[in-house]
């Protein structure tokens, strides 16, 4: 949660002196992505093992302030639906016991499906290559680091081979997680104001994404990948 509310608080004012910066020089750029990806989860737990990818989408609004030709400021807005994975249990017992499954107790070895939506704010540098800043049509670029706030809007689970499909699961996922990543991709001017981009991008969260029980000491992580899709007006 420190690590959270320590980002947050630098977001806020790194945000608020780019802003006020956007009208003195530099370009402004704004564009939208709709996005696919695959997620999965990880543990530190050796009893507690990713089994299952899920297949995700992102879709939102993006913002770059390039205060130099090749360099740019990013940020922005969107939703990341069906994220997370699958974990094996290798121990049994009372999981997500406070949410309505309609399971008390569930056998060793079994699978617990996470379907987890969120709001992401992210924040970080973009470098064009020098094709983009002599006006080419075509040009690569680079985006690290990205760091992004998620804010859970949305979490249900399913255990595979029981009553329990996508029953809501907030309880059992942190309200907040935050993240990092990188990518890279390619940009195609269309016109003089229109330009596609693609791009895969890699996604790590450095926070626990669930909720753990006093008794549980694990750390869930999520990764994904995503292959960016979008244009720029």
């Amino acid at each position: 949660m420190k690590k959270i509310v320590a980002f947050i608080a630098f977001f806020a004012g790194f945000s608020a002196f780019a802003t006020a910066q956007i009208f003195e020089d530099g370009e402004l750029r704004i564009g939208v992505q709709v996005s696919p990806n695959i997620s999965w989860m990880a543990t530190d737990d050796n009893t507690i093992n990713s089994d299952g990818l899920n297949l995700g989408l992102k879709l939102g609004v993006i913002g770059e302030y390039y205060f130099h030709p090749r360099y740019a400021l990013l940020s922005g807005i969107g939703f990341a639906f069906n994220h997370g994975g699958t974990l094996l249990h290798d121990r049994g017992g009372e999981l997500w016991s406070r949410s309505q499954t309609l399971v008390p107790e569930v056998p060793d070895f079994t699978d617990f499906k996470y379907h987890i939506q969120y709001v992401e704010i992210p924040f970080g540098l973009k470098i064009r290559t020098k094709e983009r800043e002599a006006g080419g049509h075509t040009g690569f670029y680079f985006e690290a680091p990205v760091f992004t706030l998620g804010i859970n809007t949305q979490a249900r689970g399913t255990i595979p081979n029981t009553e329990v499909n996508k029953v809501d699961i907030k309880r059992e996922v942190n309200f907040l997680a935050l993240s990092w990543g990188a990518g890279a991709g390619l940009e195609y001017n269309v016109t003089s104001s229109t330009v596609i981009m693609t791009g895969v991008f890699y996604q790590q969260y450095f926070t626990d994404i669930t909720d753990n029980y006093p008794a549980d000491r694990s750390s869930v992580k999520m990764h994904n990948i995503t292959f960016r899709l979008g244009v720029y007006f």
